[in-house]
């Protein structure tokens, strides 16, 4: 199969494009700029490189003719940003990314989404969720709403003939990942900035390690029932993130912060924030100190339903949490520690 992946110079989409090049069973393109940093996709030469933009019809165009698949993980997933920006690269850009794959006969559309898309603003704890929960009528942020959108679009879009489906993975994390959620908050520990917001509760995730998203997305690239479905995407462990975060804090060779806060008045604090954010100016330069969205994740406990993921897709988390934490480690020690690594995020 010739696969066209989105988002190859990130995290995810990297992660997926070295594994299918190492795979040798298909033919390998990556949509990116030409401003792009391809380092940490090692040798490119078994890849074609398709110059273009997710805001570009012509480029998108061009770059799925020939295409058997589609792997769709670019996104904006950080919390800078407006309303405008968000629709137009995790909405828009979707939609159009479909139309060109349909048009020009691809027979497949894997769409990167995320449970983010089931969370609401006012809501609380979500515990072994499955397929069957609604979205919600008041989403946590533009990135959940944005992505449930596309993740709307995207499964409505399955026919016979052009199969669709959506994989969500929750705070992917690995070798690799230099500015997602579990970084972010390593290094605000690391920094003392990270008080423990528990209450006193546990707090447990299903979260993913890299290399179990990616194998996801390759059985969903060759499954034949998953057309028009989407499906929650997890670790093996439910982790119990408070206890856990101090665990990995001192195998980086630091402490958690020894200081707790209050969640509701923490969570009246972020909702001014949330409103002050909105506000172009910072919204666009600066991730805010704390947000509705962040506090979510750190207070309320979610975990997923992994059944049909197993029943569909043959699906089995092919790295545990043990091995996948001992090989994140010694990438971060190669890149300079958790300081030189998170010294530069916003």
């Amino acid at each position: 199969m010739r696969i066209l992946v989105t988002g190859a110079s990130g995290f995810l989409g990297g992660r997926l494009a070295r594994r299918l090049v190492d795979d040798g069973e298909h033919e390998v393109s990556i949509l990116v700029r030409r401003s792009s940093i391809l380092t940490d996709l090692g040798d490119t030469s078994a890849m074609t490189l398709v110059y273009g933009d997710l805001a570009d019809p012509d480029s998108l165009e061009a770059a799925t003719r020939g295409v058997d698949v589609v792997v769709h993980s670019a996104a904006r997933v950080d919390e800078r940003g407006v309303r405008s920006q968000f629709q137009r690269e995790n909405v828009d850009a979707t939609a159009q990314l479909l139309a060109s794959a349909r048009a020009n006969g691809a027979r497949r559309f894997v769409f990167i989404s995320s449970p983010s898309a089931l969370m609401s603003y006012d809501g609380g704890d979500q515990l072994d969720l499955d397929e069957s929960a609604p979205y919600p009528t008041r989403f946590l942020n533009l990135y959940s709403e944005t992505k449930a959108a596309a993740e709307q679009a995207v499964l409505a879009a399955n026919t016979d003939g052009f199969t669709t489906c959506a994989l969500r993975p929750r705070a992917i994390w690995g070798p690799g990942d230099r500015s997602g959620p579990i970084v972010r908050l390593l290094g605000r520990a690391r920094a003392g900035t990270l008080p423990n917001l528990s209450g006193g509760r546990d707090v447990l995730a299903s979260l993913c390690h890299v290399d179990n998203i990616v194998d996801a997305c390759v059985r969903a690239a060759e499954s034949d029932t998953v057309g028009g479905k989407a499906y929650f995407i997890a670790d093996a462990e439910v982790t119990n993130i408070w206890p856990y975060m101090a665990e990995v804090a001192q195998d980086f060779g630091f402490e958690m912060p020894d200081r707790s806060a209050d969640p509701r008045v923490v969570r009246s604090a972020v909702r001014v924030l949330d409103l002050v954010w909105k506000i172009p100016y910072l919204a666009t330069r600066y991730s805010p100190p704390l947000s509705m969205y962040v506090l979510a994740l750190m207070t309320r406990s979610s975990t997923f339903d992994t059944s049909a993921a197993r029943r569909d897709l043959g699906y089995v988390p092919v790295v545990d949490r043990a091995a996948g934490m001992t090989e994140f480690r010694d990438w971060v020690d190669r890149q300079g520690g958790l300081a030189t690594l998170t010294r530069d995020l916003r």
